[in-house]
């Protein structure tokens, strides 16, 4: 997507969440995100709004590579974030980043939407063919368009676990235990995950 995301539709601050900074006075731009989840916790949506700005366009690719649909993935990416606003108190950065948390929220939400329909190639197909070959003449042009719709296809024919698991190794370039964390997975899980995709996907592009 072109535009930024948008901050979600937040619901009111409940009188028991009252702000943990001094009226008037706004979230340091360099604030940890743990700092800035500690401030939402306590009702701050400007904190929060810092958090969008900074993880939101991640959160809204990493939806679009499970989904293949920009219209869905946009969907999927907002209820990540209202949730993640929602469940601000209950983040515990002893326990994960606030990314690996993020992460998992949208994965959980996407790859739960991606079980309910048959994927869409279009959007994948879209972001493969923005990714240029410098100075390719008219021949290498076109075999690079169709190699990139047949990865987008063969992308698309992979289930929803495989895709995300791609996406976060190989697209977001999350470390091993990184990308386990955010599936909610252990390493070696992921590995497998992994092995089958790339497999998969060698049988279906082979001639």
């Amino acid at each position: 997507m072109s535009h930024p995301l948008a901050l979600p539709r937040l619901a009111p601050e409940a009188p028991s969440r009252a702000a943990a900074r001094p009226a008037g006075l706004m979230p340091r731009d360099d604030a940890s995100d743990a700092e800035l989840m500690r401030l939402a916790a306590a009702g701050d949506r400007a904190a929060f709004g810092l958090l969008v700005g900074r993880h939101g366009e991640r959160t809204l690719r990493l939806a679009l590579r499970v989904l293949g649909n920009a219209a869905e993935a946009e969907e999927v990416a907002q209820e990540a974030l209202l949730r993640a606003w929602q469940a601000a108190a209950g983040f515990d950065p002893a326990r994960a980043q606030f990314t690996t948390w993020l992460h998992r929220i949208t994965l959980n939400l996407a790859i739960d939407r991606a079980r309910r329909r048959p994927a869409a190639p279009g959007a994948v197909e879209a972001a493969l063919a923005a990714i240029e070959d410098p100075a390719p003449g008219p021949e290498a042009m076109a075999a690079a368009a169709e190699d990139r719709a047949a990865l987008a296809a063969a992308l698309a024919r992979l289930p929803a676990r495989q895709r995300a698991a791609i996406a976060l190794a190989y697209e977001d370039g999350l470390s091993g235990a990184e990308a386990a964390a955010a599936l909610n997975v252990s390493e070696r899980a992921l590995e497998g995950l992994l092995r089958r995709a790339r497999l998969m996907l060698r049988r279906m592009m082979s001639p």
